[in-house]
């Protein structure tokens, strides 16, 4: 009997172009995640920054807070010093006035030194704004893309599932089932051409009895290493 293995080849090839965009459609959420961890990324740049800002500015506040009320002792000692009956007392609400006046000199230095930090970290803020919405503008289009290609291959996916239902009542029902039983054991490859005398999946030398079997193609004969549907090249 003659076996035409151009269906049953042009099955195999199908079946290899859904494995092949599966793999990519089954890759697509991993890569979308990514691009989104990075879109997030960015903005929690720009919030890192923005929670250094907020704390500067709490830092200012106690600091001016405090700076002020040592403002208000100083002004209570001066009051004071007009009703002091002794040098004592009025020296001591002098050395009292002057420990006071040397904190908020040290308290304006530091006031001075937060106005400096907030202004680099404003100018970090600007600048990871700038980076997070180039960012976002090249990833959301990178994003996009991803997902429009995805369909395409979807949709492709589902054309060639309708063209192997087509192919499939080509094929005699007990080479078909020994097909798809070798496919599912061999991660979607059931078939090996056999070109210069080798399997081409596994390399194994064909014996030449095999090869004149193969070539006059009444029979069908497996690859006596890794158990594939063997057929000649040049019949395909």
């Amino acid at each position: 009997m003659y076996i035409d293995f151009k269906s049953l080849i042009k099955l195999q090839n199908t079946d290899e172009l859904i494995i092949e965009i599966s793999e990519i459609i089954e890759k697509t959420p991993s890569k979308i995640n990514t691009i989104d961890n990075k879109i997030e990324a960015s903005i929690e740049t720009t919030a890192s920054a923005k929670q250094d800002l907020s704390e500067n500015q709490k830092k200012r506040r106690e600091l001016e807070a405090n700076l002020q009320d040592i403002n208000i002792r100083i002004e209570k000692y001066k009051r004071q010093l007009n009703n002091v009956n002794t040098n004592i007392e009025y020296r001591s609400l002098l050395k009292e006035i002057d420990t006071a006046q040397n904190k908020i000199k040290v308290i304006e230095e530091q006031i001075l030194e937060e106005m400096l930090i907030a202004d680099e970290i404003g100018a970090k803020i600007k600048e990871a704004e700038k980076i997070a919405e180039e960012t976002k503008r090249k990833l959301t289009i990178e994003k996009d893309s991803l997902i429009k290609e995805n369909k395409k291959r979807e949709e492709e996916r589902q054309h060639l599932y309708k063209e192997k239902e087509n192919i499939s009542p080509l094929i005699p029902a007990n080479l078909k089932n020994l097909y798809n039983d070798l496919s599912e054991k061999n991660g979607g490859i059931a078939l090996s051409p056999v070109t210069d005398d080798f399997c081409s999946i596994c390399q194994i030398r064909i014996r030449p009895q095999v090869l004149n079997e193969l070539i006059a193609q009444k029979k069908i004969i497996l690859c006596e290493n890794c158990g594939r549907i063997l057929y000649w090249k040049n019949n395909s």
